[in-house]
């Protein structure tokens, strides 16, 4: 039997015939390997044991210690009775302090708008007539915006698509759309509307933007003239001539009134503003503020007194 001794130089003679790789210097400009991750993460995520309270599982036998009674004892009011919603061991209730989720803004309104964009889409159908003022019927007439609920606001998307003047009557309009507007020749004008005039609007029953507080100065020549509204009669006879069934309201409350003497508004009540006089009702002049406050009168001591 050979010996196993003999055999190792051939073994040493195999391993030395094996070619040897050395590491260059410049193998750290070579691109490494990324680590790559399968996505058998996603099946095992999970919260820490820390980010919930476990749950108590009441009524399943008394192993669980939460058996039986489930805890609540025997009769009476601490077994049968409950307590109302939102209860908090006596203290103030939730919807006391925070009030309801979610509840109802008796403030808010329902505004239909409409992007100038759209308006110029339509005028370039034939559908809207650009030498007709544009108010809330015409753009409901055409389909141009859905049935306006509390009034209509015309918003300023699309302003470069405008290309001739417009004059529009509505709610509101934001600053983008009247700046636009105006840049183009136009003109625009807020007024005061309810739901039941805009139903009767729609109608036919009632003026688009005439009113008992409608004044020449109201709105712009433009305006008037593509109306035809006669602005060099008499006001009355002019507010008489262009009558319907019903007339359209004007604002009651302050907040309307002083949103619709803005000038930043274009509002059909900004001619009511004497000059340097803000919206507000309750604006004073410095001078007048001054003269409600009064003069100190200084205190005159006689001759023969020292203090």
């Amino acid at each position: 039997m050979t010996p196993r001794l003999m055999g190792l130089p051939t073994q040493l003679a195999r391993f030395a015939a094996r070619p040897i790789h050395q590491a260059s210097p410049l193998a750290f400009l070579l691109p490494q390997s990324q680590q790559t991750r399968t996505n058998s993460i996603l099946a095992s995520l999970s919260d820490t044991p820390g980010a919930y309270n476990k749950r108590i599982r009441r009524g399943r036998g008394p192993a669980s210690g939460k058996g039986k009674t489930s805890g609540r004892g025997h009769k009476g009011q601490g077994q049968h009775g409950k307590v109302p919603a939102g209860f908090n061991g006596g203290q103030t209730k939730d919807i006391i302090v925070h009030g309801e989720r979610g509840g109802v803004n008796i403030f808010s309104v329902d505004m239909a708008v409409v992007n100038l964009d759209r308006i110029q889409y339509w005028i370039d159908q034939g559908r809207i007539d650009p030498n007709r003022p544009i108010t809330m019927k015409e753009l409901y007439d055409s389909k141009c915006t859905s049935r306006p609920i509390d009034g209509l606001k015309i918003l300023g998307d699309g302003s470069e698509a405008l290309k001739q003047p417009i004059h529009v009557v509505a709610s509101r309009a934001s600053a983008s759309a009247i700046a636009a507007i105006e840049a183009a020749g136009g003109s625009v004008t807020t007024r005061y509307y309810t739901p039941s005039s805009i139903r009767r609007i729609l109608d036919g029953q009632t003026h688009s933007f005439l009113s008992a507080a409608w004044d020449r100065a109201s709105g712009s020549e433009n305006l008037h003239r593509l109306a035809k509204v006669q602005t060099t009669a008499k006001w009355s006879t002019v507010i008489d001539m262009h009558a319907k069934k019903y007339r359209l309201p004007d604002p009651t409350k302050r907040r309307d009134i002083e949103y619709y003497r803005d000038p930043a508004h274009r509002g059909y009540l900004a001619h009511l503003l004497k000059p340097d006089e803000g919206p507000s009702l309750f604006f004073k002049s410095p001078e007048e503020r001054k003269s409600a406050a009064g003069v100190k009168k200084e205190k005159v001591l006689p001759e023969n007194r020292l203090w």
